[in-house]
């Protein structure tokens, strides 16, 4: 394992399959929350007034104890105002950050990484309060019902704050994020019908929409500029059924010879839910030269790139042009692990949110009714091959036959699972890299040809119905 100093180091460290101290009564404590928030919370029956006080416990003795003792309460009386809703969302994502740390820690311990320092927020222009008001209004009223008592009127009053929020760019994050949730309750209207209630994710979801209503709570991360090297790892496709985003992850070498530090690069498009496979590089790879250059195995130079304090590059091309070869599992073996992780904003540090680098070789993979696990060091790591991309020349069985992976360390219900990015195997008799994002920036491979014929045609076809009904 890349970062380790040496094997039987790698032996010691605290590794995935260990027990994280506190992890689970953290996570009963949301739980407890999220079961309270099913029913609704305008007459709670006693269960639920049981399950906000198991909730409220949980964060006695923080700063927070206080605040969200009384608000459980008032909740658990079915007198909760908007400020009372406030707390418990804001105690929920307390608690959801202090597990994101913690497991933070043990993934950096297993990749040798260090993690950056933490940095200040910068000042935001305040957005219109009214629409804030009214967002809150309305996410304080899905509580009050509870997913179980949704229903079409309810939903649909989202539709009008998230329009005039679109206006404003300060609130563009806010209102996709409101009309994401409106979306998928809808989609489960009326409520008393659900018979399973996703009540971790609609939590999640809600929560985080609360707490960006609060003036300066969805602040712009501090922003400074990148100059140098940028190497990249991977490639990460995120799909709905209408956006698609790849994020890059790369280590960035600074011109001026300070610590290189693990960075992402991101661009995102609106699509069709009949765009998938091919088509959603298509749609991406015409916004950010990146793409290509990942493909063609290039590293990128960069010239006053805008870069977020939490290691995220604003992507401009004109602060960017290609630069020399870079293989990424040369990068991955030698400059990942003397990198430092970026730090995670206040807001996003949440379990599901966690995408370490890694660098994993010397493991042993085993397959056993179609979930492949990889043992590191003695421990065993599921891998994620769900997550490998459809358009990619990069397959499960391949990562099942590799010697040497690039990836992404997750979390996902109760456990670490490695998400590969990119393998080392062995493919008639040779030695081939193969990439989640080969085909990024296009692809002579047979495969690939024919996928992005597919793809072009289908896209072909969207672009001449959507002329046609602009015409009209």
């Amino acid at each position: 394992m890349a970062g380790a100093p040496d094997a039987e180091a790698a032996r010691d460290a605290d590794l995935p399959g260990e027990t994280v101290a506190g992890l689970d009564e953290a996570l009963a404590a949301v739980d407890a929350f999220d079961r309270a928030l099913v029913a609704g919370l305008l007459r709670p029956h006693p269960a639920q007034a049981a399950q906000l006080v198991e909730f409220a416990d949980c964060v006695a003795g923080t700063p927070l104890g206080a605040k969200v003792a009384e608000a459980a309460q008032k909740a658990a009386a079915g007198a909760a105002s908007e400020d009372h809703f406030v707390a418990l969302a804001a105690a929920r994502a307390a608690l959801l950050g202090s597990v994101h740390d913690a497991l933070l820690v043990r993934a950096q311990e297993m990749a040798g990484r260090a993690r950056g320092e933490e940095a200040v927020p910068a000042p935001e222009r305040r957005p219109a309060a009214n629409l804030l008001t009214a967002a809150r209004s309305w996410l304080c009223d899905l509580a009050r019902t509870g997913w179980q008592g949704i229903d079409h009127e309810l939903v649909f009053g989202a539709a009008p704050i998230v329009s005039s929020m679109l206006a404003d760019p300060a609130l563009r994050r806010l209102a996709t994020l409101l009309d994401g949730l409106a979306a998928e309750l809808a989609a489960s209207c009326p409520g008393a019908a659900l018979e399973h209630v996703p009540a971790r994710r609609w939590a999640d979801l809600w929560s985080r929409a609360l707490l960006l209503t609060l003036p300066g709570a969805g602040g712009a991360p501090s922003v400074g500029v990148a100059t140098g090297r940028l190497l990249p790892l991977g490639v990460d496709v995120q799909e709905h059924a209408t956006a698609v985003q790849a994020q890059v992850h790369a280590v960035f070498e600074p011109a001026d010879g300070s610590g290189s530090q693990v960075v992402r690069a991101s661009v995102s498009a609106p699509k069709t839910d009949t765009v998938v496979g091919a088509g959603l590089w298509q749609l991406l790879r015409p916004h950010m030269s990146l793409l290509a250059a990942f493909s063609e195995g290039r590293s990128m130079e960069l010239t006053a790139m805008p870069v977020t304090a939490g290691g995220d590059l604003v992507w401009s091309e004109e602060h960017a042009r290609p630069g020399e070869p870079a293989d990424a599992f040369a990068t991955a073996r030698v400059a990942l692990p003397a990198a430092v992780d970026a730090v995670t904003t206040p807001l996003d540090r949440h379990p599901a949110r966690l995408a370490v680098p890694v660098f994993l070789e010397g493991y042993t993979a085993r397959k056993d009714d179609e979930a492949l696990t990889f043992t590191v060091a003695g421990h065993p790591l599921a891998v994620d091959t769900d997550r490998i991309p459809a358009a990619s020349p990069l397959t499960p069985e391949a990562v099942a036959a590799s010697g040497a992976c690039i990836g992404l360390l997750r979390w996902d219900a109760g456990a670490y699972r490695l998400q590969p990015l990119a393998v080392e195997t062995t493919v008639r008799k040779k030695a081939v890299a193969l990439h989640a994002g080969g085909w990024a920036g296009g692809t002579s491979d047979k495969a690939g040809v024919k996928a992005e014929k597919a793809a072009t045609d289908a896209v072909a076809v969207l672009r001449e119905r959507a002329g046609r009904l602009l015409r009209k």
